[in-house]
């Protein structure tokens, strides 16, 4: 457990604990005024050492480029598009400025001096990504007893602004697919299902049912550091979404010379590419209508799926309806994406509160509470 010994001192007879690391390196505590004092830290440290909270030098050394490597091998958890995010950070903000520190130096003021810096220069989107970085690292160091307690935590962090939506009308999606042509069918999917671009790309003939107006999907074709990189869904679930009978036509097109295993869109073959909407076709056909309308919106496709949500509650979806549809995780998802349009249904309830209350005027009995049961405690409820 350790020893103690005495010694003098100008000031008279002090005490001194020693005792052994977890890297068996002799360690000592000079300067208590009683025996008692002496053993009493010999016993707690004791007590870390057997709650493994007594770390060692050699464990804190590690560096946070070396572990920073090794978390980032074990998000295996992770989408191919949000892995090469993260990579992407890492390698730009974290490594340059933590990869030589040791985890046990890693000081709260420098982290928050680093994200200071940051943010002066890089979306808030950015800094919180980098800082998670970190913090999974040392989260990490802490589990493997190199450090007590990870001091990347409780930094204040710069707020996001969400940037506004864009909703287009039923109108201004037709005047977009019509100026979009060959491309027109997947605007019309785009803002009537709420399907994400790697889904609508990813889709096979085999998954769209025609007679029942449904589409299954299945698959999510992302493009990642150049490359197309074919998975599941974004919530790795498989859904069932459907499309209005307007669509049945224009899609049955674009199974013309297809078997059940090709895809979709394009030549069924070769998934289409983000790179052919961006300053191509979408960027064009967006300009030809705010020559025609001058208000009209630039518009992305993502843009087209907040329509879609934006149409369907429009229409008089409910939350669990538009879940589905968009593919979320879980409805509280939705509404923290798209309570503002919901709003409608407040003034729905409170209309309908009014008008119960007027019904039940009318018959005072319902008003009255003489005619509720009361228990009078001889007899269960």
């Amino acid at each position: 457990m350790g020893s103690i010994d005495e010694y003098d001192t100008a000031h008279g007879t002090r005490y001194r604990a020693r005792y052994r690391s977890p890297d068996r390196k002799q360690r000592d505590r000079r300067g208590f005024l009683t025996e008692d004092e002496a053993r009493l830290f010999l016993a707690l440290v004791e007590v870390r050492r057997v709650r493994g909270d007594l770390r060692d030098g050699a464990s804190a050394s590690v560096t946070i480029g070396t572990l920073g490597r090794i978390w980032l091998k074990n998000q295996i958890q992770l989408k191919p598009s949000s892995l090469h995010s993260l990579e992407i950070s890492w390698r730009v903000f974290v490594e340059p400025v933590f990869g030589n520190t040791p985890v046990g130096l890693v000081r709260h003021t420098d982290v928050q001096t680093w994200v200071a810096r940051l943010s002066t220069k890089k979306a808030a989107g950015t800094v919180i990504r980098a800082h998670g970085i970190l913090v999974g690292i040392m989260d990490v160091a802490v589990r493997d007893r190199r450090i007590a307690d990870n001091t990347a935590r409780e930094i204040h962090l710069p707020r996001r602004v969400p940037k506004p939506r864009v909703y287009l009308t039923h109108a201004q999606v037709e005047m977009l697919a019509v100026e979009a042509a060959a491309h027109g069918t997947l605007i019309r999917l785009f803002a009537f299902t709420g399907l994400r671009w790697g889904e609508a790309v990813g889709l096979r003939v085999k998954n769209v049912d025609v007679n029942r107006r449904r589409i299954r999907v299945a698959e999510n074709a992302v493009y990642v550091g150049g490359k197309i990189i074919v998975g599941t869904p974004k919530s790795h679930a498989v859904r069932s979404v459907a499309f209005p009978p307007s669509l049945s036509a224009p899609l049955e097109v674009q199974f013309a010379d297809k078997a059940p295993e090709m895809l979709l869109f394009g030549d069924g073959v070769n998934h289409l590419r983000p790179s052919t909407i961006r300053n191509g076709w979408l960027t064009r056909a967006v300009e030809r209508c705010q020559r025609k309308d001058e208000t009209f919106p630039r518009v992305t496709i993502h843009d087209l799926r907040h329509t879609a949500a934006s149409l369907a509650i429009s229409a008089g979806a409910n939350v669990k309806v538009v879940q589905r549809m968009l593919g979320h995780a879980s409805a509280a998802m939705t509404l923290d994406s798209y309570a503002g349009l919901f709003d409608d249904d407040l003034d729905s309830v409170a209309l309908a509160l009014d008008r119960a209350r007027a019904d039940a005027s009318a018959s005072p009995r319902l008003l009255s509470t003489s005619s509720i049961p009361v228990n009078s405690g001889s007899q269960p409820l």
